[in-house]
């Protein structure tokens, strides 16, 4: 092209990109917050909040997320994964329910897990739930095999289920899918 150097060509690609990253940057702020809805089956807390907004997630929603999902059983409490906070959201989101997720199992020390497996229940050595990587919800008036057809549809991590349990387990691990089989004595 006449009259054009390769500097001004430089300068008008450099000025194109920096228009086309600044345009998604701006798209990636106009995004929609993210809300999600969870009560804690065992301690009868709740989280019904925004957790992610411009492009952030928010510290002190996240704080409170963390205490609700902790180990309701000692007390304690790990970073829970923010994807999984994702994940759970988006689930609601497919199934179009404002209504909470129940959630009967977050976070779980290793101790906990433990003592669950010694029990007998579904607790694997290394489970997500030791690296808050996992949480077993239900959700109200949802029959269980609708929450996990719409979960695995989001091939978005683990989804499982097990016999005689009312609850599904979702993690951010690798995307994978089980029913388990098992003699369950509680009534969770």
């Amino acid at each position: 092209m006449p009259g054009l150097s390769r500097r001004s060509l430089l300068r008008a690609g450099v000025a194109s990109f920096a228009t086309v990253v600044t345009a998604r940057a701006r798209a990636v702020t106009r995004e929609q917050p993210r809300r999600v809805s969870l009560s804690c089956a065992e301690t009868g807390e709740s989280f019904d909040d925004v957790y992610w907004a411009d492009g952030n997630y928010l510290p002190q929603a996240l704080a409170r997320l963390n205490w609700l999902l902790r180990d309701f059983r000692r007390d304690k409490m790990m970073a829970i994964d923010p994807a999984l906070i994702d994940l759970v959201a988006t689930l609601g989101q497919h199934l179009k329910t404002r209504q909470p997720f129940l959630v009967t199992s977050g976070y779980r020390s290793p101790p906990t897990n433990a003592k669950l497996r010694a029990e007998g229940l579904p607790a694997v050595d290394r489970s997500a739930h030791t690296f808050g990587m996992a949480v077993d919800v239900c959700a109200e008036g949802k029959p269980l095999s609708h929450l996990y057809r719409a979960a695995v549809a989001l091939k978005a991590g683990g989804v499982g289920t097990y016999a005689g349990a009312n609850f599904l387990h979702l993690d951010t691990g690798p995307v994978r899918i089980w029913h388990w089989r098992y003699h369950c004595t509680c009534h969770a």
